[in-house]
């Protein structure tokens, strides 16, 4: 899909939820179409895939509803939605580690470090947009365009030695924990290029600067990996949200930024008791909505859906079908044929409620045996 085709249909889109057309929607439409373009002429596994087109339109709807987000919210809201998220992902970081800090203490730490954090945003926003150097969001439209950068940007996964990544917000709070000065937290996109002349000696000399471009020629997550795990969790949250699990959703912001289960506590407020009731309650709930709710995109996500016979080894997967009964066989050929939950209830005579039943079933069965060790079978 050509640049200004996908523009004209984000511009589109953009126009048909906003119900209005903001002065600053083409300016918006065509950073998105150029960035999704970038990025795919990045990704091995996207230019491998075949369908560059599908994954245009994903990468930039994606990018879309996530302004689309921080635009509902207003800027206000959204600043603060924003702010309460940065925040719970650098909780644990922004401090020397074993550090004994009250939470008020942390608290303090925290917006001293987003302070730096947020100028360094609006830099690489200009930098990665071309924008002019003094250019400042000045619609509604461009502030939730820039907020779904900042989170963007914040969540951007760096690779370190060791086939380890590490989220480039946390990088950045530990070395403010450590009290690096700010001249060592080189830019990523200069320490990539590689200089020529006298800049390239000082720069070689920089043990910052050799470090980051030792982390950014490792092997780096694809952004269609992202995109996926971002879409999953929205998913999540939203079902969250639909079963009337607030606490569920905290839970799972904190989790998701591996805090520690005595720093959980601090932060929600919970004895250990309530939190072990919290953690059954949230299984429950993650356990339901992978295997029925949004089993087809989790099972995606982890690389184990149906065209990768639900992420088995090929020994794994024929112990899986001879321990299958002929209604479960009939019942994942109708699942890979693409076949709807009606059809398939008209096949094997039953509700479609009891379609998702019995399939939730067999993909549980199926994460047994995946998760069964290979060796204790031999």
């Amino acid at each position: 899909m050509e640049t200004e085709q996908l523009t004209e249909q984000i511009i589109e889109e953009f126009s048909q939820k906003l119900n209005a057309n903001s002065k600053s929607t083409r300016s918006v439409s065509e950073r998105i179409a150029n960035e999704v373009e970038r990025i795919c002429k990045k990704s091995n596994r996207i230019q491998k895939s075949g369908q560059i087109s599908s994954w245009q339109l994903t990468l930039a709807r994606h990018r879309l509803h996530k302004s689309l987000h921080y635009y509902k919210l207003g800027s206000r809201q959204g600043r603060v939605d924003l702010h309460s998220q940065l925040s719970s992902m650098v909780y644990r970081h922004v401090a020397p580690l074993h550090s004994r800090l009250s939470f008020q203490a942390r608290y303090n730490l925290i917006e001293d470090f987003l302070q730096g954090f947020y100028i360094e945003v609006l830099r690489a926003f200009r930098r990665e947009h071309q924008v002019p150097e003094n250019y400042t969001p000045r619609t509604q439209l461009e502030l939730a365009e820039y907020m779904a950068f900042t989170e963007h940007y914040a969540k951007r996964r760096i690779s370190l030695p060791g086939r380890y990544n590490q989220q480039l917000i946390v990088l950045r709070a530990q070395g403010f924990a450590n009290g690096q000065p700010p001249e060592t937290l080189v830019d990523i996109e200069q320490a990539v290029e590689y200089p020529k002349g006298e800049e390239a000696e000082v720069q070689s000399r920089s043990y910052a600067a050799q470090q980051v471009r030792e982390q950014m020629v490792a092997d780096t997550v694809d952004p269609s990996e992202a995109v996926l795990r971002d879409r999953v969790i929205a998913e999540l949250v939203q079902y969250l949200e639909a079963q009337g699990q607030s606490d569920c959703i905290d839970y799972l912001v904190l989790k998701l930024q591996d805090l520690a289960a005595p720093e959980i506590d601090e932060i929600l407020g919970l004895t250990a008791r309530q939190r072990d009731y919290l953690q059954q309650r949230f299984k429950y709930h993650v356990e339901k909505f992978a295997r029925s709710h949004q089993w087809k995109l989790v099972h995606q996500w982890l690389g184990a859906d149906l065209d990768q016979n639900l992420g088995m080894a090929p020994q794994q997967w024929e112990t899986f079908l001879g321990d299958l009964s002929e209604e479960q066989q009939q019942l994942l050929e109708l699942k890979r044929t693409g076949a709807s939950e009606q059809e398939i209830s008209q096949a094997i005579k039953c509700t479609p409620k009891q379609v998702q039943k019995r399939w939730s079933t067999l993909l549980e069965k199926a994460w047994q045996v995946r998760n069964t060790d290979t060796k204790s079978q031999k």
